[in-house]
């Protein structure tokens, strides 16, 4: 196995290894198919602690490359993926925890898709295999105020200049499953196996229909990762009505606040591209609309994970 770190606090580190949903699952697909790894040559990108790696080793993996650890099975190699050589043609396995916030924010697609593309044998076992982005919306309106509406009256003075600025940055947290009003929609499917690395752009549609009377402040996204090569589907979700990750949920707060009635549709369209100027962030731009019996609107809203 090929190891390869990425420098990041010990603070960060702790919370991902604590990360129960997060390291037992890829736990549990590393130690419940061993088939896949036996005496396979395996390329973990990004590895961090290094924790995916010892565990694909107890599962039989034929060696590992780490930059922490050094054991029969594991040799120190460390540095960019692009800039580094392997001492082997091809690998067996890629695995990799390359996503971030929203998904896409601060992620390591392309360098898995780099490695890939260099260095995995035909078959490209990549795990995991697949991403799923997903949007609902919320009632948020504790929350908004406290965010949002804290610059109109700051201790006296009208700082609301700086809320459209407040408004544009998405807010990483948890959510209770208890605001949700509308389903939950598919935005975005990622065959890592398969994908180039313009696919992490798109621009997709979306249909939110509301389940009960209530409010809309916000659009909440988050997603699901699958292992499908593995003798049972296994993966997990980052949603609110799931136990909660590091990755937490991803909140777009609305410059309107929407007045639903039960069985009414919000369409709309989200694009998503990295940054120009630095491509590990995010640009976002939200297209909705809601022609109901209490709220008519249609608004453009654009959004920065920086």
């Amino acid at each position: 196995m090929f190891f390869l770190c990425v420098n990041l606090p010990f603070l960060v580190f702790q919370e991902m290894l604590k990360d129960v949903v997060r390291t037992k699952t890829y736990q549990n697909v590393i130690y419940r198919n061993k088939f896949l790894f036996q005496n396979k040559v395996v390329l973990d990108v990004g590895a961090g602690t290094g924790i995916l790696s010892l565990f694909c080793a107890k599962a039989g993996a034929a060696h590992v490359y780490a930059n922490y650890l050094i054991v029969t099975v594991v040799t120190v190699l460390k540095g960019k993926i692009e800039e580094i050589e392997l001492p082997v043609a091809k690998v067996d396995i890629i695995i990799s925890e390359w996503m971030g916030y929203f998904l896409l924010f601060e992620n390591m697609l392309n360098t898995v898709l780099y490695a890939r593309d260099k260095w995995l044998v035909d078959d490209r076992v990549v795990l995991p295999d697949e991403a799923s982005l997903y949007l609902t919306a919320i009632e948020d309106a504790e929350y908004k105020d406290d965010k949002i509406e804290f610059w109109n009256n700051v201790y006296g003075f009208d700082m609301s200049c700086i809320k459209k600025q407040a408004m544009m940055e998405p807010l990483v947290d948890t959510v209770d499953q208890k605001q949700i009003v509308t389903n939950c929609h598919l935005l975005k499917t990622m065959d890592i196996s398969k994908m180039v690395p313009g696919d992490a752009s798109f621009t997709t549609p979306f249909k939110l229909i509301t389940v009960r009377d209530d409010y809309i402040h916000a659009f909440v996204a988050y997603f699901n990762v699958s292992f499908t090569k593995c003798h049972k589907l296994m993966g997990f979700s980052t949603g609110p009505r799931s136990r909660a990750t590091h990755w937490k949920q991803t909140v777009l707060y609305l410059e309107d606040v929407l007045t639903i009635c039960e069985g009414e549709t919000i369409i709309g369209s989200m694009t998503v591209a990295p940054n120009k100027k630095n491509p590990r962030d995010v640009d976002i731009m939200v297209k909705y609309s809601l022609s109901g019996r209490r709220c008519v609107v249609s608004r453009v809203q654009f959004y920065k994970m920086r």
